[in-house]
């Protein structure tokens, strides 16, 4: 959950270094650092943000044509300038580490004992250490870091430079993210394209135990034997206002009201046919779908929302057991394994560890229908089944996801469209109206959006608050959930979702009139239930803030507060309602002045256990 930069050149890469950086710092934002060789190696770092760290380099006038640089999300160690990287060993070695190293106690034990002093905390330094232990018996980096990552225990990718290999980076990869860009007599290395973008859109992503070899004028490759291989350059259709702010304030609101271009652009495919095909899915999903007889869908956080929402559509209307696994749960725990059952795995960045972990265990179960839905083309996960959707949002740097999620849930409910149609559960009548759904889409988020400023009203009164309650039934519970996500992540408000219809088997005890309950009330078959619920709220003394379609019957009165929608989409009801729950979290987070966009503690692509 690191953010690495890296570049070798025939000019000054400090510049692109910083510019790298400020475009990772989602990644990590703990603290900040960077080495360059210039004669000697130099190293600055700071506890804090990376503008911080560019004040330092600016003042200190460093040049360079040869580097690496890192912002951090803290592991193993405080934040703070000794835990920051690079990390750096004898004879001016220094690294740069994105993952956790599971035995480092061990290998620090047997390094104090050879005469390495550490300096730091963490998990890291004990690679760099390692490194220049096996260059006094190999003069060449490539093999001392082969060596190395032989004794290594854990998930890494790591970018190394030294002061007797002036000209060249020796980078490896295993489990966490690392890819590699091409330009003319210069070359980068970064964990995420949105940090080349400005360089180059020329790219190669290193498999999984790769090692890379980079100089001014090319990269080689080597896998995890030492064999060198070729890897396939991938032109990026990105550019690189794709990640800037343009008109916004921050990105998560530019991402909210991206929305209905990012669900137009995954809807792509279908939005001028009259019919869905299976092969959305892959050129086998026809006959791997026609042979499965359930779905187990394995996420974490807001992936694992869209799952539960995909459960009610696949049991609905394609007529399938579903069952929604945590990720970091379902890897440690021995589940009937069906070899009929399609595993389906969801991440916004293909490279969420505890999720491609237990996508490794379900096949090693005998589970080998697996399907990868995913934000990123290039990515482990979409590496790693034999069936893939990209979701087609674009980059998101937001920590909070907002596209990511609601395309995610269009997607599901495309899969579960085309299981339905290969089932023979739907009629091509059916088919046709659901798909005339899913096109409006887009024109439907629009309006929503047009809400936000009397949700900003809402936003000032809940700001104040220390707890809340989001309600939802059926379909919308997962909703309820993610709204309640969305506001702890980056308000720092406590605040729980709940199925309204339990709200008498506990969470009634929290509420009071300083505890906002907040429900999504579309017009479906479980209205006239919710409002039983809402009315238990109301007569204990609770503030309703309630998200209804235009034709729900509620109206506003004291303590009662409504918003009405648009319109009801049906099946598609939950991604409609998911827009104003994430503006209400944006403007709350507002409200209290909190950083909407890297909020404490969190980071956005999760790359360690």
């Amino acid at each position: 959950m690191c953010g690495i930069v890296a570049a070798v050149s025939n000019k000054n890469i400090v510049p692109f270094l910083i510019d790298g950086l400020l475009k990772l710092e989602y990644r990590g934002y703990d603290s900040a650092g960077l080495a360059v060789i210039n004669g000697k190696l130099h190293r600055v770092r700071n506890s804090g943000r990376v503008r911080e760290l560019a004040t330092k380099v600016q003042s200190l006038d460093m040049k360079s044509s040869l580097g690496i640089a890192h912002t951090r999300w803290a592991t193993h160690g405080a934040p703070s300038e000794k835990n920051a990287h690079p990390h750096i060993s004898r004879d001016g070695l220094a690294l740069v580490h994105n993952g956790i190293i599971e035995n480092h106690e061990s290998l620090r034990q047997s390094l104090i004992a050879r005469g390495y002093m550490f300096t730091s905390d963490t998990d890291s330094e004990v690679i760099a250490h390692l490194i220049h232990k096996h260059t006094q018996s190999t003069p060449d980096l490539l093999t001392a870091v082969r060596y190395t990552v032989d004794e290594l225990v854990g998930a890494f990718a790591l970018a190394v430079i030294n002061e007797q290999s002036k000209n060249q980076i020796i980078l490896a990869r295993r489990g966490a993210p690392l890819l590699v860009g091409l330009g003319d007599e210069e070359v980068y290395c970064a964990s995420d394209s949105s940090a080349l973008l400005k360089c180059t859109k020329r790219m190669i992503f290193l498999e999984d135990g790769d090692l890379a070899h980079l100089t001014a004028s090319g990269a080689t490759f080597f896998d995890a034997s030492g064999e060198e291989v070729t890897r396939n350059i991938y032109e990026s259709n990105l550019s690189s206002n794709q990640v800037d702010l343009g008109g916004f304030d921050h990105y998560m609101q530019k991402e909210i009201f991206e929305q209905p271009g990012a669900l137009a652009a995954t809807l792509e495919m279908v939005t001028e046919s009259s019919a869905i095909s299976p092969e959305l899915f892959g050129t086998e999903a026809a006959s791997i779908l026609q042979s499965i007889d359930s779905v187990t869908i394995i996420a974490c956080g807001t992936s694992f929302h869209s799952g539960l929402t995909a459960k009610y559509w696949l049991e609905e209307v394609a007529q399938l057991p579903v069952f929604v696994e945590i990720a970091s749960e379902y890897r440690y725990r021995k589940p009937i394994h069906n070899p009929n059952t399609l595993i389906v795995v969801i991440s916004q960045s293909g490279e969420t560890a505890d999720t491609i972990a237990a996508l490794e265990y379900a096949k090693t179960l005998g589970q080998t229908k697996t399907l990868s839905i995913c934000n990123a083309p290039e990515s482990s996960i979409i590496r790693g089944t034999k069936l893939k959707f990209l979701t087609r949002a674009g980059p998101e740097i937001g920590v909070a996801s907002t596209k990511a999620f609601t395309t995610q849930l269009a997607s599901l409910y495309l899969l579960t469209l085309v299981i339905a149609k290969l089932n023979g559960k739907i009629s091509s009548d059916l088919e046709n109206k659901l798909l005339k759904g899913l096109r409006h889409l887009p024109a439907a988020l629009n309006l929503v959006l047009k809400l936000e400023s009397k949700i900003i009203g809402w936003a000032k009164r809940i700001s104040t608050k220390h707890n809340a309650l989001f309600l939802g039934r059926g379909i919308h519970y997962p909703i309820a959930l993610e709204g309640a996500l969305k506001l702890k992540e980056i308000s720092y408000i406590h605040a729980e979702g709940y199925p309204a219809g339990e709200l008498k088997h506990g969470p009634l005890a929290l509420v009071d009139n300083d505890t906002p309950v907040v429900a999504v009330a579309p017009n479906d078959a479980l209205l006239e239930k919710l409002k039983s619920n809402l009315s238990e709220v109301r007569a204990r003394g609770g503030e309703l803030y309630v998200f209804a379609d235009a034709d729900s019957n509620l109206e506003a009165s004291e303590g009662l507060h409504i918003i009405k929608m648009t319109e009801h989409l049906g099946h598609l009801s939950p991604i409609l309602h998911s827009i104003p729950l994430q503006l209400l979290a944006y403007h709350v987070a507002l409200a209290r002045g909190t950083d909407v966009d890297k909020p404490r503690n969190l980071a956005k692509s999760v790359t360690v256990e």
